[in-house]
Formats: C-alpha cells, structure tokens, sequence
C-alpha cells in the first residue's frame, strides 16, 4: 500500500473521536504529546506528522518499554487501482462505514465541499495497527518518533483494488488489547493483526495523485464510470436517411395496384432478387440494400406517392 492518507479533523475533534474507557471503566480523553506537529489535511504522505495512539507507559518513562505498539490513526486511507485499457491508475478512499446522524443525512449525497464537511460530524476514525521506535539525537534534543503501519492480505472487498490493507483493529477492545503491552503479550496482540471486512470505499478524483493538493475534492465520491454514447456508423447513417426521405405511403386497399413498369414495388424487389438468403436482420443485408439503392439508375429507384 502507498501510505496516503487522510486526516483532516482538528485536534480537539480527533481527541473525542478517541475517548476511551480506563481500568474503572471512567471515559476519558487522549493528552495530546507534540501536539503542534500535528497539521489536519485531506491528503498526507508517509513524511508528514500523524496521529498515533500510545499507551501511557511508553511517555512515563524513558528510555522505551519493550512492546512499542501503536494504534495509526486517519480518516481513511487512499488505494489505486490499474484499471484495465486505462493508463491512469482509479484512485480510492477507503474508510470505516459511518454511522448517520441527523446533521449528515440533512447532507444528502454530499454534493459539493460544503456539504461533505457536515458529514464528518461524529466520524469514525480508521484505527490502523502499527509499531513506533524513538530516536534520541547524541547532542540533545527532542526525540524523534517514527511509526510504520502493518499491513496484511487484502479483505475480498478490497482485494480488486489492491492486494494489501492495512492491519485495522476493528473497535475499542482491539484497539485497548493492542496498546496494553503490559498485560497483553506479543503473540496474544498479534491475533488481531489480520483482515478486516468493515470496511467502505468509493472513488476519487485523480486530484488526490498530486500531494500538493489539500482540499475537500480529495475525499469527495465521484462517478467512475461515464458511457460515452455510441457514435452511429456511416452506413447506419445512410440508412436512417434513406428511411426518413424514402419510405413509401401505405396502400390504400381500394386501390387497384399498378403495373410493375410503372412503379416498382419496393418492400419485396431487394429479397427476390438478392442471390443469397442472409438471416434475418443481417447487417449485411440492410448494406447491400443501401449500396444497391444508390447504383440503381433514378427511374429504377422507390419512390412515394
């Protein structure tokens, strides 16, 4: 997987989509480390600062505990997909399903960015496994962290569009369990990390290939598919024409038929003297009608009455 992803929320609206239960069961909120580091976009590359979840344990002391797990957090996450006879690859965004809320179903389809922003009220964000390591510079300094996300098999929803996902802890059990590296061992954390089918997607512009551009547009679900109408063949033109100018009035029954010589009648002339019996509805045919049509002389051609 590419590594691009969404974060757009403001810190204070992240820390709440955050909130967790401690050990007495109390809600509590997330504290915020480097907080200032932290820049919301639509469209963040695998060098830009992230959100990630730690455990407590990890911040108290220093240097690390063993187990330096952490829980990625987005919005969602952008995938591409080689679609066949196109040179452009599909870009995607992929995220956990939403639950509605009065404000977001008053949204509509979300048509345009003013309306999309109002279906971010109470979002969930993507819980995406990961590890972290720190790094302490040797003259001093504020250490640096680093996180990578695991990533496992595609899902089958996903797999047309890429063979792999991030590893995503599916609600707050998962996520507790993975960050409690204290009570949780490595092989008893590791049965988490696997494929996960809750998961939603749509397609985006091709605006979000460009890292440079940070707007709504990046996210906003767009029509993938577009059927351009048919063009209509020259002899299919040819045909219609010759339909529209040439077709003859109906008969009425009362009056006696003329003779051949006269006017030639033209609903069975083609039939009986073609040499071949095409099937019917042949495109062959309706050609060989067409070709015959404008070789024959003028006096020999259909005419209405």
């Amino acid at each position: 997987m590419c590594g691009r992803t969404c974060c757009h929320l403001p810190r204070e609206v992240l820390a709440r989509a955050c909130a967790y239960r401690d050990r007495q069961g109390r809600r509590r909120l997330p504290e915020w480390r480097g907080a200032d580091g932290y820049q919301p976009s639509y469209n963040k590359s695998p060098q830009s600062c992230s959100p990630v979840l730690l455990s407590r344990r990890h911040v108290e002391k220093l240097p690390l505990e063993k187990g330096r797990r952490c829980v990625v957090l987005a919005d969602g996450f952008y995938e591409w997909r080689q679609c066949p006879g196109k040179k452009k690859k599909q870009p995607y965004f992929i995220y956990f399903p939403q639950i509605k809320t009065e404000k977001s179903e008053s949204a509509g389809a979300a048509d345009g960015p003013e309306d999309w922003e109002k279906v971010w009220d109470n979002w969930r964000p993507l819980t995406m496994a990961g590890i972290f390591d720190c790094w302490q510079p040797p003259e001093g300094g504020d250490c640096l962290y680093s996180y990578t996300v695991i990533t496992v098999d595609a899902c089958r929803g996903l797999n047309n569009i890429h063979h792999r996902m991030p590893a995503i802890l599916d609600g707050e059990e998962a996520v507790s369990k993975w960050l409690d590296f204290g009570e949780v061992s490595a092989q008893e954390a590791l049965k988490l990390i696997q494929p996960t089918e809750n998961i939603t997607f749509h397609p985006v512009s091709y605006v979000v290939n460009n890292i440079i551009n940070d707007t709504p547009k990046c996210v906003l679900p767009v029509h993938l598919l577009i059927k351009k109408e048919r063009k209509t063949s020259g002899s299919s033109q040819k045909m219609l024409q010759w339909l529209a100018t040439k077709s003859p009035k109906k008969e009425d029954p009362q009056t006696p038929p003329k003779a051949e010589a006269d006017v030639p009648q033209w609903s069975s002339q083609f039939l009986q003297k073609s040499p071949l019996s095409p099937k019917r509805g042949g495109p062959g045919l309706l050609e060989r009608w067409l070709k015959r049509e404008e070789d024959e002389p003028v006096a020999k051609r259909p005419h209405t009455q």
